[in-house]
């Protein structure tokens, strides 16, 4: 997982390097609670209706997430988390940096996570 500031690189600037590199962008935008994160990752993403909301959920829809990438030789994708500064003060903020680190690992080459802290 990359973590870029928000006040160096803009979200334009980011998404352009990612389709420079042949990969395709999904932006995935701010929120300011854990709850609010976890259900915009689910929306930004389309977890299944059944999806948690909770971070053993998100571990396991983003791996889901990632075999699908494999399986449908789509291009890589780069998700671009935009981090609000308020979230970066939560406990879970590093725990859900882990649970994206574990899913890049999981995912190979067909999975990046940058994170723009805003």
């Amino acid at each position: 997982m990359r973590i870029f500031s928000g006040d160096t690189w803009t979200l334009e600037e980011l998404q352009e390097q990612v389709a420079d590199a042949g990969r395709r962008s999904v932006v995935v935008p701010p929120a300011d609670s854990k709850r609010a994160v976890l259900e915009t990752f689910g929306e930004v993403l389309d977890f299944p209706e059944h999806y948690g909301v909770n971070l053993d959920a998100l571990n396991d829809s983003l791996h889901d997430f990632a075999d699908s990438i494999s399986e449908n030789g789509t291009p890589p994708v780069t998700v671009l988390w935009q981090v609000a500064a308020p979230f970066r003060a939560d406990r879970s903020f590093g725990i859900l940096c882990e649970i994206l680190q574990d899913a890049e690992r999981y995912a190979g080459k067909d999975l990046a996570v940058t994170a723009v802290l805003l």
